[in-house]
């Protein structure tokens, strides 16, 4: 009995760890994910695609000096002022 209290004790340890990690909740669709669009073979950092979670909606990237240029139904582009490093991006 002990033994299933310490495993299941275990898993859900690991499930928090990931939870709060976010890349599976942005893999699933649940959080909003921006990545730099690339122009001509290159990255450019300063234009950002970004789409839609469905537990937080879409990405507010005003505070990172950017201005919205684009709404389509499942994007939304920005461009911003200097290169955005970020760790929730998974490409950057």
């Amino acid at each position: 009995m002990l033994l299933k209290i310490i495993i299941v004790g275990a898993l859900l340890i690991g499930l928090m760890a990931a939870v709060k990690d976010g890349r599976i909740l942005r893999d699933a669709g649940l959080l909003s994910r921006c990545s730099p669009v690339t122009v001509n073979g290159q990255a450019d950092s300063t234009l950002l695609s970004c789409t839609k979670g469905r537990l937080d909606g879409w990405p507010n990237e005003t505070n990172n000096s950017c201005n919205l240029i684009a709404v389509h139904p499942n994007r939304e582009y920005w461009r911003c002022q200097a290169p955005v490093v970020s760790s929730r991006t998974p490409t950057g």
